[in-house]
C-alpha cells in the first residue's frame, strides 16, 4: 500500500514538473512560433497570377484562342497536333473514366473548333 503511494506520489511530481518546464518554456515558444509563421511564403494575389492555370470559366462562344488553352496547343497548331492532344486530354477527363460530361463536351468543342 504505502509503494503505491510513493509511486504515485512520484507520478504526480513528474507532472508537475513536466507541466512548470512546459509553461516556462511558453515565451521562446511563442516567439519561435512568430518568427516561422513570418518566413512561411504568403499567398498573395501575384503569386496567384504567376499559375500555371488558366483562370476564370468559359466564355459564352468559344474562341480560338480559349479552344487552344484547353487542348493545350497553340492556336495556329496543325490537325495532328490536334488530334494527339485531344486524345489525351480526353482520356484524362472522359465520363466513363470520372471525369465531368461539361468538360468532355468543351475538350469536343475545342477540338471541332482548331479542326476547322
Amino acid at each position: 500500500m504505502a509503494s503505491t503511494a510513493v509511486v504515485a506520489g512520484i507520478g504526480l511530481a513528474v507532472i508537475g514538473f513536466t507541466g512548470r518546464y512546459i509553461l516556462k518554456s511558453m515565451p521562446t515558444l511563442s516567439k519561435r512560433m512568430a518568427e516561422a509563421y513570418k518566413t512561411l511564403p504568403k499567398l498573395d494575389s501575384q503569386s496567384l497570377a504567376n499559375s500555371k492555370y488558366y483562370k476564370g470559366g468559359f466564355e459564352a462562344t468559344m474562341t480560338k484562342r480559349e479552344a487552344s488553352l484547353i487542348l493545350g496547343v497553340s492556336p495556329t497548331a496543325n490537325k495532328a497536333k490536334v488530334k494527339e492532344r485531344f486524345k489525351k486530354v480526353m482520356s484524362a477527363n472522359h465520363p466513363d473514366r470520372g471525369g465531368s460530361p461539361y468538360i468532355a463536351a468543351k475538350v469536343n468543342e475545342a477540338k471541332d473548333l482548331m479542326e476547322k
